[in-house]
């Protein structure tokens, strides 16, 4: 991605990049609609209960795999292959210490978090049952976003699409087997998931060996290296703390919506899954921007960087339009494919919290643009700055506010930590740019803290 037309070379590595998340967020709502539509209300708010927190770990998890790709995707840029080997196998070593204890954690502790939670007494059994397994499974999401993010990090963002089509029809697949064959309810929701997951890495992994040999590690870089295994945790670690500081802060406002009762969590539930597909291709421009700008800084291309920049940030604001339109028109009948229609007071509540969120996605699609490229260029933990904006944000909302106010103050929630991480966001990205154009010398010292 250093040499080309920038906004072809986005547009290119970012198309089978949406399709992949698309089909991702698919076979996640499809667990939605099987629970929604045939196991019951009840069901679709223990699972959304535990929405929160689910993105906590399991978001905390993948960021963490997207930032060990960094350094590789800066290594692949400077050309120097050996350096990118001897990353992947350090790469290796950390991801399944961390998933180890990751998954111990969250697994035995899972009941206290709950609790705090807030959640509802009537659906606690099937939320303990759904998360606990999810929490089961994390070394299969480890294992799968792994092998994903190095692959992207080479510039090939088709490969791992094809193996997510694949895990999200087993994943379809096993639900109706498990949930409408088996009667598993929740619980065979949460296994579908965990074995296409593993199943999708398995096969991931054999096809990485026969199809990409500049991945294939030798003995010699299986070495453990501290000073490289420290790099790999300076660009994961704050795009992990990004998500666990985000998620914390949803955690925060869940557990105030928790209170409000189980049909304002289903209505939240599916509105929020609603949303998450249709900012969706604005979030997949700013993901490329991750691996746009790590490449274009292991190259020292300043002038890519900003004019990719500002094509990404205008094609996203292009597609928040399109969003806003799709939502204004379409939501009820996008809800209604996780409840049936009789569920009036969901669909009600459900629309309101859309409409409202609407007006501020040119806020959000700023934040995916802008984080993921600070990410790139080195900046983890000022990314990372952004998302304690963000967690301030939803604390003083959740508390101070969705007690007080209820359900409508929770519809404004997001959109106020949006605009909060944006008050971060753009002036400290204008900072950097100007510092690179004003002194070259710090573009030479940001790569080579990124790269030695």
């Amino acid at each position: 991605m250093t040499v080309g037309n920038p906004t072809s070379l986005i547009v290119r590595f970012c198309l089978p990049l949406m399709a992949g998340n698309l089909f991702q967020q698919f076979y996640n709502m499809v667990d939605s609609m099987i629970v929604g539509r045939f196991v019951g209300t009840s069901a679709l708010s223990a699972v959304g209960s535990v929405g929160a927190i689910n993105f906590l770990v399991i978001g905390s998890v993948i960021g963490l795999c997207s930032g060990f790709a960094i350094p590789v995707s800066q290594s692949f840029g400077a050309g120097d292959t050996k350096r990118m080997h001897r990353f992947i196998a350090n790469m290796i070593y950390l991801a399944c210490a961390i998933g180890l204890v990751v998954t111990l954690a969250t697994f035995f502790g899972c009941r206290t978090l709950l609790r705090l939670l807030h959640t509802p007494n009537d659906i606690f059994a099937d939320a303990y049952t759904y998360i606990s397994i999810i929490f089961l499974g994390i070394p299969a999401t480890i294992f799968y976003n792994s092998l994903a993010s190095v692959i992207r990090a080479v510039g090939d963002s088709k490969t791992p699409l094809y193996f997510l089509v694949f895990s999200s029809f087993v994943n379809i697949g096993l639900d109706f087997l498990f949930v409408l064959a088996f009667g598993m309810g929740v619980k065979g929701v949460a296994i579908a998931t965990v074995i296409a997951q593993a199943l999708s890495g398995i096969l991931e992994l054999l096809y990485l060996h026969r199809n990409f040999p500049i991945l294939h590690l030798r003995a010699e870089d299986m070495h453990p290296d501290l000073n490289l295994s420290k790099k790999l945790l300076y660009a994961a670690l704050p795009m992990a703390l990004q998500f666990s500081i985000t998620g914390v802060g949803s955690v925060m406002l869940q557990s105030c919506v928790n209170e409000l009762g189980s049909g304002i969590i289903a209505a939240i539930t599916i509105a929020g899954k609603t949303q998450l597909i249709l900012v969706l291709p604005a979030e997949t421009i700013g993901l490329t921007m991750a691996t746009y700008c790590g490449q274009n800084l292991g190259a020292k291309r300043l002038d890519r960087i900003t004019r990719g920049m500002k094509n990404s940030t205008f094609m996203a604001f292009i597609y928040a339009a399109v969003a806003m339109l799709i939502n204004r028109f379409l939501t009820r009948y996008m809800l209604m494919l996780f409840v049936k229609g009789t569920e009036t007071a969901v669909l009600q509540y459900g629309t309101r919290y859309l409409h409202t969120a609407m007006w501020f996605y040119p806020i959000l699609v700023v934040i995916f643009v802008l984080r993921n490229s600070l990410q790139g260029m080195g900046f983890s933990i000022h990314a990372m700055l952004a998302g304690a904006f963000e967690l301030a944000a939803r604390g003083i909302m959740g508390y101070a506010f969705v007690r007080r106010f209820g359900f409508d103050a929770a519809c404004f929630a997001n959109p106020v930590a949006w605009a909060a991480a944006d008050v971060f966001l753009i002036p400290m990205t204008v900072y950097v740019l100007r510092r690179f154009k004003k002194d070259p010398t710090y573009l030479k010292q940001r790569t080579e803290i990124a790269y030695e």
